[in-house]
């Protein structure tokens, strides 16, 4: 027999507070680790004695972590869990950024870091989104674009912050600091907000045995879930790859030295407002067609620059799409799973993308950097990442027919 009307759960309404209190956390996470690290570079390089691809080798083995996590931390989740995963990787980054302060030597800083992937496994855009689409169903999507239009000014908080204290404080007391905050703000934040979890779901739907509910296994290999596979892992190599060569990309293509830093100073601005116009008109026009067309802007960006020739007017183009595109397309990749695989399993299936797309966002910026030649410059790379960012395309339009 089915389940009555009175049986089945109802989903719980929209939480606003809870969404803005989980999107603080969002912006103190991002900004107090993730964009720290650039900051702290220097300085622990002159202290330690490494050289830059020394201390590099910290933020690959930091994000491998945060990879190798995912699943776990998805599984977690599933099973109500999420209290337990965001309070308690609050506390192990609070822990990872004191420990920080007391590295003496390369073997503790490399272990530092990958205790805080770990704990940004935990804390960071994927649970935060897993958990909203558990918790609100219908309303999962403007809960994530929420998240991200604050996580997205982590930037603009916290460099000029965390710059502050380390020339105050010293980099070791400044970790003091950013550990006290996690300590006192972002574990109770979590350990208070996500109380009455919602648990496994275990109800078949009406007039069906719960072993007819696809099994995370049977997602696992199903074709849409391979395909969102192939879109967020090649994407997230190609958002990954441009950063770290953006200023010497844009210099080597002729713009002069003021464009090559103003252009990737405006790709966040750029960014925070794709996400704003999306949070502000997505109830005007179809989701699927939105989702059909953000990730077409990346390509667009990359044939603007290709094209462009270091003109100045290429750039501006290049920026619009590629940052409003860059911008809107942690929504997409965000809800993809969920509205093109399944609901249930969120943050499993999700997390079983954490590792490939650790490896990608490791790998692509330094494959970037083998195929830079000094008379072809970025040339053949950018040809490449425009192919990828074609196939990932694709791969995307491929799931939704199949869905």
């Amino acid at each position: 027999m089915g389940l009555s009307a009175s049986t089945t759960p109802t989903p719980a309404p929209y939480d606003r507070r809870l969404v803005a209190w989980l999107s603080v956390g969002q912006l103190i996470t991002w900004g107090s680790v993730f964009y720290t690290f650039a900051l702290l570079m220097e300085p622990v390089e002159r202290e330690l004695g490494l050289d830059r691809a020394q201390s590099s080798l910290a933020f690959s083995l930091a994000l491998l972590a945060e990879g190798a996590m995912a699943w776990t931390v998805g599984r977690w989740i599933d099973r109500g869990h999420e209290r337990a995963v965001m309070a308690g990787g609050s506390l192990v980054i609070a822990a990872g950024l004191l420990l920080h302060s007391f590295v003496h030597g390369a073997a503790g800083f490399y272990a530092v870091w990958l205790l805080l992937g770990a704990g940004l496994s935990a804390t960071l855009y994927s649970p935060a989104f897993s958990i909203v689409t558990r918790r609100f169903p219908s309303d999962f999507r403007r809960a994530i674009i929420t998240l991200t239009f604050l996580g997205g000014l982590a930037s603009t908080v916290f460099i000029p912050l965390d710059a502050w204290l380390i020339a105050k404080l010293g980099w070791r007391h400044a970790l003091w600091v950013l550990a006290g905050i996690h300590l006192c703000v972002c574990v109770p934040l979590h350990f208070c907000i996500l109380r009455n979890a919602p648990g496994r779901r275990a109800e078949p739907p009406a007039g069906a045995r719960p072993t007819d509910r696809p099994s995370v296994a049977h997602h696992l290999r199903s074709a849409p879930f391979l395909l969102i596979g192939v879109f967020t892992v090649l994407l997230m190599a190609v958002t990954a790859a441009l950063p770290p060569h953006m200023v010497s990309l844009l210099r080597g293509a002729g713009l002069p030295e003021a464009w090559a830093i103003a252009v990737p100073a405006s790709i966040g601005i750029v960014q925070v407002f794709g996400r704003a116009l999306l949070y502000f008109f997505e109830h005007h026009f179809d989701l699927h067609l939105a989702n059909r067309l953000i990730p077409c802007l990346i390509p667009l960006g990359l044939c603007m620059l290709l094209a462009g020739a270091g003109h100045p007017v290429a750039a501006l183009c290049f920026v619009l799409f590629y940052g409003m595109g860059n911008g809107m397309l942690t929504i997409v990749k965000g809800t993809a799973i969920a509205q093109y695989v399944d609901r249930e399993h969120v943050a499993t299936l999700n997390g079983a993308l954490g590792l490939p797309s650790a490896i990608a966002r490791a790998v692509a910026p330094l494959l970037l950097g083998l195929l830079w030649t000094p008379a072809g410059g970025y040339t053949a790379g950018l040809w490449i990442l425009l192919a990828a960012s074609v196939v990932a395309v694709l791969a995307l339009l491929a799931a939704q027919r199949r869905n």
